[in-house]
């Protein structure tokens, strides 16, 4: 899967991008129609500890997937955005396998009625 990683207004190592990758590769396990995935990371001007933003977007057939998450380190708001989209990804994979299903029993009817 190919992820695309944009650091707004500041420049993130090296390190943080391959943890990033290799977090975002564990979400094919769930899921091998993921096409693409983009990460923005930002820094919020606050006072507060937790001024890092994480946004993660993945692009799948038919739908795009979105987490977000505001935590003290983009590895934090990594791993929380991450877990969002594996949950988010069991429901996409649930709601298409109802709507094959769905089109299977038609199909099966459509069959049955033509026989009589």
């Amino acid at each position: 899967m190919k992820i695309t990683v944009q650091a707004i207004h500041f420049s993130a190592d090296q390190k943080l991008v391959d943890f990033i990758q290799k977090k975002a590769d564990k979400l094919e396990q769930f899921s091998d129609n993921i096409i693409s995935g983009e990460v923005y990371l930002k820094l919020e001007n606050t006072g507060e500890e937790a001024n890092k933003i994480t946004e993660i977007k993945l692009i799948v057939p038919g739908n795009q997937l979105f987490a977000s998450h505001q935590c003290k380190t983009f590895e934090e708001g990594t791993d929380l955005a991450i877990e969002s989209l594996r949950k988010q990804i069991q429901k996409h994979k649930q709601k298409q396998n109802a709507i094959t299903e769905q089109a299977r029993k038609v199909d099966t009817l459509g069959v049955q009625e033509e026989d009589y």
